[in-house]
């Protein structure tokens, strides 16, 4: 292959993996956001997203064949999952240690992660045994390829993850923006106090952040159940870390650098397999490398600012 055309395969490579691990950075950064929390059980929703797709259409809908309609009824339904899912995590295992000091809501967060991943392998809920995804778009299985120019690929999954990122991800600015509820997350998310007297319902806006960035998790779940051959309940730990590595790298608190760091981490990563000797063994630690360089070099992320903090 030419090498533009390589580069170009990569970079569209890049940007396939770059949406999941934006929706999911999303959610991220949102919370932190708003409670300055790290919730390390965000990557276990994007897991059970992933889960409810599969049982979605393979056991509650019994879907036959691919069907636009079907993927949608499968896409939905794994968002009210997820967000009852996200909306029920803030309200019994976080609200009720608000107060507390934020190494207490830290070890939460992991105990919860630990709960989904370990009680998601229970027989009785997903099972431990990896479970084949379905085919979900209809005529991607005769016919892959969106574009096939050369040696040059563009795959119809991969085309469809992006699009519907960036569909997820304008309609996320519209809420923030542009809406009653939005208005009210920005002002929470910059003091408490003053939005709660300003007549806001703290309790309803935290709520709506967790189920918003739940829903968004949910998303990349089913996305990227239709790249990969199979799901299983461990699935989320690894792109869960990586999803934070990306906010962290965009500048946790800031969607839009939760945005540019994913798309940034998976370009990287895709990259590295194709440039480098085994780079395919490297991927993952390659995320972990640009962690540590980042916070070495600029700890606030590309798009954070250095906030200074009175003693």
């Amino acid at each position: 292959m030419p090498q533009f055309q390589q580069f170009v395969q990569q970079l569209i490579n890049g940007l396939s993996i770059g949406a999941i691990y934006a929706l999911i950075a999303v959610g991220y950064t949102m919370v932190y956001g708003v409670l300055r929390l790290i919730n390390f059980a965000h990557g276990d929703v994007y897991m059970v997203g992933a889960m409810t797709g599969f049982y979605a259409s393979t056991r509650w809908f019994h879907l036959q064949q691919p069907t636009w309609a079907g993927f949608f009824l499968v896409l939905v339904c794994s968002m009210l999952v997820c967000g009852t899912l996200g909306y029920f995590i803030e309200l019994l295992a976080y609200r009720p240690l608000r107060n507390q000091p934020r190494i207490v809501s830290l070890i939460t967060a992991i105990a919860v992660s630990m709960l989904l991943e370990f009680g998601g392998q229970a027989k009785w809920m997903f099972g431990p045994d990896p479970k084949p995804f379905p085919d979900l778009i209809p005529g991607v299985e005769a016919h892959p390829d969106l574009v096939h120019m050369g040696q040059l690929v563009i795959g119809k999954v991969d085309a469809m993850i992006f699009l519907i990122a960036l569909v997820m991800m304008f309609a996320l600015r519209y809420v923030v923006r542009e809406t009653k509820m939005g208005l009210a997350l920005r002002a929470v998310s910059y003091r408490f106090d003053t939005a709660a007297l300003m007549g806001v319902n703290v309790n309803r806006v935290i709520s709506f952040t967790f189920v918003l960035g739940s829903v968004l998790a949910a998303v990349a779940g089913v996305l990227v159940g239709l790249r990969s051959p199979k799901v299983d309940p461990l699935m989320g730990l690894l792109p869960g870390l990586k999803a934070f590595i990306a906010a962290v790298l965009g500048g946790i608190g800031d969607i839009r650098g939760a945005l540019a760091g994913g798309f940034l981490l998976g370009i990287t990563e895709a990259m590295v397999v194709s440039y480098f000797p085994k780079g395919s063994e490297y991927r993952d630690g390659v995320a972990f490398l640009v962690l540590i360089a980042i916070l070495v070099v600029k700890p606030s992320g590309l798009f954070g600012r250095a906030v200074q903090e009175k003693v």
